[in-house]
């Protein structure tokens, strides 16, 4: 994996039922807008609110979108090993490039049991694997050389989306991991993980604006980096709502005030207060203005 992925919204209509016409819309849109990979079933992306034939229906509508001009990487992450290989396997069947996942939900594995819970995914996938660091959302936290130990005991192991939140960890990983391709997994440190040799970004704020969110990298990629400070200024208000309980009503309200409708959210996902949609106004007004836009 490497460059700019979006890690895509799901649209529901006014049913709450999934829009499969704006989520094709969607991938055609950060497709022109340069973006190098499409992430659904993520946690941007509500997976873990939408049903087994939901996942699978959305998987390939990205795919037949995307027609094989990006790769698709899907997120799996479930409680046991059983269900997310059957997402997995799933994922496979619709055509996907790869899978991603957290460890075990709700469960703090140890070290034996995580190379296990990782080794049957990876198995039931038959794809590229992307470990998914991100203690705030599943509870465990996979330290640099937990992870380097994991990727060295299961080949298929690719990538490693690090989100913990420490930026100092994706220079330890891609020491640790010379092979598999670390991916910077926050917004709001997305610079520093360029410069400390990630080989990519998976992203929110990319679902609202693509092409600003693939300039920075190219501008960090061809070493500017007074180019990149200058677009990642323009960025960060947008960026530091990722890392944040609501950061899905976040980029879905950010698409609405583009006019790119991002829509409702599933319950427990309640619309942004008045509070919020003023910090959400101001971050995007920030991020189009024409320094960046």
């Amino acid at each position: 994996m490497n460059g700019v992925y979006a890690a895509i919204v799901t649209h529901f209509d006014s049913n709450l039922e999934v829009d499969h016409e704006a989520v094709a819309a969607q991938v055609h849109r950060l497709i022109d807008g340069g973006i190098h990979g499409i992430v659904p079933n993520g946690t941007v992306g509500e997976g873990g609110s939408l049903t087994r034939d939901e996942r699978r229906d959305v998987i390939e509508t990205v795919v037949a979108a995307s027609a094989g001009r990006v790769p698709v990487c899907v997120g799996v992450s479930a409680s046991t090993a059983e269900q997310a290989s059957v997402y997995a396997r799933d994922a496979k069947a619709a055509g996907a490039d790869g899978v991603m996942t957290l460890p075990p939900l709700l469960y703090r594995a140890d070290r034996v049991e995580l190379l296990e819970f990782f080794a049957a995914v990876a198995h039931a996938a038959d794809l590229p694997l992307m470990i998914y660091n991100n203690p705030a959302a599943s509870g465990s936290d996979l330290a640099p050389a937990l992870l380097a130990d994991i990727a060295r005991a299961i080949p298929s192991v690719g990538a490693l989306k690090e989100s913990s939140g420490d930026a100092r960890r994706i220079a330890e990983l891609v020491n640790l991991c010379p092979d598999v391709d670390v991916m910077v997994g926050g917004d709001d440190w997305a610079l520093e993980g360029f410069c400390a040799g990630a080989a990519g970004w998976i992203t929110g704020v990319g679902v609202v604006l693509p092409a600003p969110s693939v300039r920075l990298w190219d501008l960090c990629a061809a070493g500017d980096l007074v180019g990149a400070r200058s677009v990642y200024a323009e960025l960060l208000p947008l960026c530091r709502l990722d890392m944040n309980p609501k950061l899905v009503q976040y980029f879905k309200a950010a698409l609405d005030e583009l006019g790119l409708d991002g829509g409702p959210c599933r319950p427990p996902r309640l619309a942004l207060t008045e509070d919020e949609l003023v910090v959400l106004r101001e971050a995007v007004a920030h991020a189009t203005s024409p320094a960046v836009s």
